[in-house]
């Protein structure tokens, strides 16, 4: 069962053109110049009920603005949407009642009030009945560990602590859906894992849809069974994590800083992004040779410093996007 349906999505912006200096302000106030941007450009996809799915692209690629479509935030020029059998445009309260949002950099919480404070306040926002809001409250402290800091102002919190206390003041409504975008921003590794936990938690305990927005590979390839990547205003691919993972994260990107050069050029497996001198970066296809290997040709005696990481994310969805292009 499809519980957001979207088909053929668009909406374009007019911004406003300003030339340099006092002359190009006057112009702009009494000669106008406009651009139109097509953020979103026809797209079409479904989410099942229950589903984690990752909705990625890099900064301008329309991921805010679909957001903010499927919210009710923003009006499409075309297209229909359908969240939960409702349509944002016409039934935007009835929506907010049935929906959960969690954004990284923004926060919705009182910075002067304690978490349980803030999550009695969302419950009477939600018109829910106070018995009901101290049930959920509990059963949630619990499942997030908040015991701990509940009634510590949220100024005093830790990014990691605030983010938990996010999340929770999203689900007290009980919403069916819920939006995370870029909810690991600013963590460290452990505080990060600790937080993905939780939210595959949320999601097997409560079947909550999860709508993820993420930079991190991390996020993406330990939360979602799918992905969908858009890149200037338009879906290039929609397929399952398994599938993205063997095609494109199975490169991993070596740094390393040596005491004597290493020749690469011809070693299978290996492509050298930077050789200079005494510092080398190589990709290393997985696929075809194993990282360990990789190591075992620098010579583990002969590195003074080395950082191994994912493909990062922009590379992959350039990959793909460049990929559809030459189709």
């Amino acid at each position: 069962m499809a519980i957001i349906e979207v088909n053929n999505l668009s909406k374009t912006f007019k911004v406003k053109l300003k030339e340099k200096g006092l002359k190009g302000s006057l112009k702009s106030i009494f000669k106008p110049k406009y651009k139109v941007i097509k953020a979103v450009k026809n797209i079409n996809f479904e989410v099942e009920k229950g589903e984690m799915i990752a909705f990625i692209g890099p900064n301008g690629a329309g991921k805010s603005t679909t957001i903010k479509m499927l919210t009710g935030i923003l009006y499409p020029d075309k297209g229909d949407i359908k969240v939960l059998d409702i349509d944002p445009k016409k039934e935007r309260k009835k929506l907010a009642y049935n929906i959960g949002t969690v954004f990284g950099q923004k926060e919705q919480l009182w910075t002067h009030l304690t978490p349980y404070d803030n999550f009695k306040f969302f419950g009477a926002i939600y018109d829910i009945p106070e018995v009901r809001v101290e049930k959920k409250i509990n059963e949630l402290k619990e499942l997030f560990e908040l015991d701990e800091f509940i009634n510590t102002p949220v100024r005093n919190l830790s990014l990691g602590q605030r983010i938990r206390c996010e999340i929770v003041a999203s689900l007290i409504h009980e919403p069916k859906v819920l939006f995370l975008d870029e909810p690991t921003i600013g963590l460290d590794p452990v505080v990060k894992e600790n937080i993905r936990t939780l939210i595959k938690r949320m999601n097997k305990e409560y079947k909550t849809t999860i709508f993820l927005t993420s930079h991190d590979v991390g996020d993406i390839e330990k939360l979602c069974k799918r992905v969908i990547i858009i890149n200037n205003g338009q879906v290039v691919l929609d397929d399952s994590m398994e599938n993205l993972k063997y095609h494109y994260l199975n490169k991993k990107i070596v740094e390393a800083k040596m005491k004597e050069k290493v020749n690469l050029d011809d070693e299978e497996g290996i492509t050298i992004l930077k050789d200079k001198g005494y510092n080398l970066k190589i990709e290393v296809d997985t696929k075809k040779r194993s990282v360990a290997d990789a190591l075992k040709l620098l010579n583990p005696d002969n590195i003074v410093d080395i950082n191994i990481s994912n493909m990062p994310l922009e590379d992959i969805i350039s990959t793909i996007y460049k990929n559809e292009a030459d189709k």
